[in-house]
């Protein structure tokens, strides 16, 4: 795993915080479970709602939490007068969402001063056993002097 120095020693507050503004994460039911300089994990746990026609996780719900985790690994190492925001990604889903648990680590693979290349691994937990279900490669933004709106 790769060491990186983020310009930001509150980093951590400021990705918690962000992850609180993020509506859809509360609305998922999705929990920031870690933090570290290039790194975040990302919880969510099953409920129907959050299922397609066979009963899985709904791969849109996967690439959610796989995009939230590799965008805010990105976020710690930003400035702090610096917004985040996802250029692209490419998903590939493994195996079925099958399972009680989502599991999304977020980790940076190349900062760049302005662009950084992420990469987010989806586990799925059932009966605690976790399986990779999905995995993303992403490109984010450092959007200098354009921090979040505090609501």
């Amino acid at each position: 795993m790769k060491h990186f120095q983020t310009p930001d020693p509150r980093f951590a507050d400021r990705v918690r915080d962000s992850f609180a503004r993020q509506t859809v994460m509360e609305f998922l039911g999705a929990t920031l479970t870690e933090v570290g300089p290039g790194r975040c994990e990302i919880r969510l746990p099953f409920k129907p709602e959050l299922s397609q026609q066979h009963g899985y996780f709904h791969g849109g719900v996967i690439g959610t939490i796989g995009d939230s985790a590799g965008g805010y690994a990105a976020y710690t190492l930003m400035p702090a007068d610096a917004g985040v925001l996802t250029v692209e990604y490419k998903m590939n889903l493994l195996a079925p969402g099958d399972g009680e648990l989502l599991i999304a680590r977020g980790q940076v693979l190349k900062a760049g001063r302005t662009l950084i290349v992420s990469r987010a691994d989806v586990g799925v937990v059932k009966q605690g056993r976790e399986t990779p279900c999905a995995t993303l490669l992403q490109t984010l933004i450092t959007m200098k002097g354009k921090p979040e709106v505090q609501g």
